[in-house]
């Protein structure tokens, strides 16, 4: 029988702007094509996507497109959608411990970790000078299988410096799990760096640099810092590195007023890709993959197309975010999408 393309978008929180931007992209994307969607967005509370995933197979779509809130909570409800034909494709996020994964869509991440660092081994000049530079290291949440490889590409690139002494990490704090931030929540990245600055940081002690993985935590990061009169914007200001070219964090950029970096991820292209997937898939074909072996979730090898991300600076954001019509200049004086 032939299929007709009826989907279910699964996206996982409402607070953070590419979630709502690449679901209305995909749905809009997937209903230009013809086919029936049903998108629903679980707002950070994981029985809710359980709740909304089963209510979808319930409904009797053939596909499934799935940014998990938690990676390993959705084995149960994708063996029941297994049952009943449906393919499943994880959306950015691996979905972890199920054989019932047949896709996975996302960005290079080990290479987002990757461009964070090398934005501060560049910022802080490590290759022509000796330091010691204090850094700290912020992951995101545990639950998060991208949180591993953005931490990972991170720690890899500055390990050299580390193991040399030119970088010190005064915390201490070297593994993902006390560097993880529940939520990816600035809130929590605030709390975390404020008691950091507190016990391990003084007048003789600075602090050079801050690798954070996400937009928000990095805001939470700089509200800390400026609380411990750290002056935004100030030559002396640590650098600080994010991701998702948000336009609050691409305003501070811009503006110089905070953090330094973040990583763009064309959301657009994922949804163009995902959408590409589906309609290869209804049309009887294979869809489009470049990696076999890397994203291993405990059952298998999963079939993943990967994307690359850019590195974006107050250099480059014009070109990279405004001519490519992510963001409009006027949004990012704003500071909202």
């Amino acid at each position: 029988m032939k299929l007709t393309g009826f989907t279910g978008i699964s996206m996982p929180t409402d607070t953070s702007e590419r979630w709502v931007i690449e679901g209305k992209a995909l749905e809009d994307n997937l209903k230009e094509l013809g086919y029936d969607v049903i998108h629903s967005n679980a707002k950070d509370v994981v029985e809710d996507q359980i709740a909304q995933i089963q209510s979808m197979v319930d409904e009797g779509v053939e596909f499934l497109v799935i940014a998990a809130i938690d990676n390993k909570s959705l084995g149960q409800v994708l063996a029941g959608a297994k049952d009943k034909g449906v393919t499943v494709i994880a959306y950015d996020r691996l979905i972890l411990e199920t054989p019932d994964v047949d896709y996975y869509a996302s960005f290079n991440n080990y290479q987002v970790g990757v461009l964070q660092a090398t934005h501060i081994v560049e910022r802080l000049g490590l290759r022509d000078n000796a330091g010691p530079f204090n850094v700290e290291l912020f992951s995101g949440d545990l639950g998060d299988n991208n949180s591993q490889y953005f931490f990972m590409g991170g720690l890899d690139t500055l390990e050299s410096f580390i193991y040399d002494g030119t970088v010190q990490i005064p915390s201490g704090q070297t593994e993902q799990d006390p560097t993880s931030t529940a939520g990816w929540s600035g809130d929590v990245a605030m709390e975390r760096m404020d008691g950091l600055i507190k016990d391990f940081y003084s007048d003789d002690v600075k602090l050079h640099a801050v690798l954070s993985p996400y937009d928000g935590i990095s805001r939470g990061i700089v509200s800390a810092l400026a609380a411990n009169d750290y002056e935004p914007g100030s030559s002396d200001f640590p650098v600080v590195t994010g991701q998702d070219a948000e336009a609050a964090s691409v305003k501070a950029i811009k503006d110089g007023t905070g953090q330094t970096e973040t990583v763009f991820k064309d959301t657009r292209l994922l949804a163009s890709t995902v959408t590409g997937m589906v309609k290869a898939l209804v049309e009887g074909d294979q869809p489009e993959v470049n990696d076999l072996g890397t994203y291993d979730n405990g059952f298998k090898f999963v079939p993943s197309l990967l994307l690359d991300p850019v590195d974006v600076t107050a250099e480059n954001y014009v070109e990279v975010i405004v001519e490519s019509e992510y963001l409009t200049e006027e949004q990012i004086d704003a500071g909202e999408a």
